[in-house]
Order: structure tokens, then sequence, then C-alpha cells
């Protein structure tokens, strides 16, 4: 079956991609890596030693990002419903994040760990329907949300993958209610054409 010609450029844009050669290069399992990097480079995200919790986190790159950072001394947990090999210091359970018994078993995994940081670069599979497909992004966010109110640590921070369009200025506001500050970003690895947005949100308010 003969290409079309929206994959072939894709294709095109794939191999001649800076981020995609960088990652490559230096062993992260996919470019999305250097959009993680850059954010903790602009809001000192991660500290050695750190308890890290990554939603949606296969490949892995954002896993093997928060493993270097935290160091031997820190503890990374990650979650995904598709699989993903294993990486030296990473915690991984593969499970669907929107069903109950396996957040409960994700839960055990942590045992009675504090949570640091809680980074999530989740998406839904995509339908085509621009309104399905933002709807179902949005889920996801407000579950990832819940997470952190409920098992971040009090002054803890939050990064979440958010798409702009219908529901993000909500989502803004329930973020801004449960975080001192929230900042949006647009790291340079993102592609310019997608409308992708990383929310950071800083210090947990306490109960």
């Amino acid at each position: 079956m003969a290409r079309s010609k929206t994959s072939k450029a894709w294709l095109q844009e794939h191999v001649n991609d800076h981020y995609v050669h960088l990652a490559q290069k230096h062993g992260y399992r996919s470019r999305a890596a250097y959009k993680l990097l850059e954010l903790n480079e602009k809001d000192r995200l991660f500290k050695p030693g750190m308890c890290v919790v990554d939603l949606g986190a296969a490949p892995g790159s954002w896993s093997q990002v928060a493993r270097d950072l935290v160091g031997s001394a820190g503890k990374v947990f990650a979650l995904d419903i598709l699989e993903m090999d294993p990486i030296t210091g990473v915690d991984f359970l593969q499970g669907d994040f929107r069903e109950s018994v396996v957040l409960d078993n994700f839960l055990e995994l942590l045992g009675d760990r504090s949570v640091d940081l809680v980074i999530c670069d989740m998406a839904p599979n995509m339908s085509g329907n621009s309104v399905t497909d933002q709807a179902r992004s949005f889920l996801l966010c407000e579950l990832a949300l819940e997470f952190c109110v409920s098992h971040l640590k009090p002054g803890g921070n939050f990064v979440v993958k958010v798409f702009q369009g219908s529901g993000y200025i909500e989502y803004m506001k329930q973020m801004r209610e449960s975080f001192s500050q929230v900042i949006s970003r647009k790291p340079m690895a993102s592609r310019g054409r997608s409308n992708e947005n990383y929310l950071v949100g800083r210090g947990l308010k306490g109960a």
C-alpha cells in the first residue's frame, strides 16, 4: 500500500528531526526526553533522592530522564496502559490508569512513600474526532490532578501535557486551586504545529 502524502511528510520530518537524532545519540527512547529536560532546566523540578511518579510513561524516555536526575538515592514509579521495556531503577506497572483496580495496584507499589513530583505525558488514542479526543485528553489530565491532590506531598510539583482548546481554561483553573503557582510552557522540542502545551504546577497547597 502506498504511503499517503501526510505519512510521507511525517516520515521525512522524523528522519530530519534534530531531537530524534539527539535521542538516538544519547540513548533516550524518544525525542520527548528533551521536553522534560527543558522543563527541568527552566523550573528546577528534580533533585537527587526524590520520589517521582511518571503517568503515561511508555516508551520510557521521561522515566529515563527522571531516573538519571533523582540518582540512586531516588525512586521512579511508572504506569502506562502500554507495555514498556524495563529500565534499571524504575518500577513499572502496566495497566489502565482509569481503572480503580490498576490505581490500587500502583499505590501498593508506591507503598508509604511520599511523592515529591508527578510527571504526566499521557494522551488518549486519537479517534480523529477532535471533540471526542479533547474530552478524553482532559479526562486523563483531571485524573492525574486528582492523583496529585491525593498522593503528592504538600509543596510537591506536577507537570502535565495538555492540548489547547475546549476545557483548557477550566483545567487551568482547577490546577490553580490546587497549586501555589501554575506555569504554561511550550518546550522547543514540541513540534510547532502541535497544540500540545505543558502546565507546571508548583507547590501543592496543604489540606
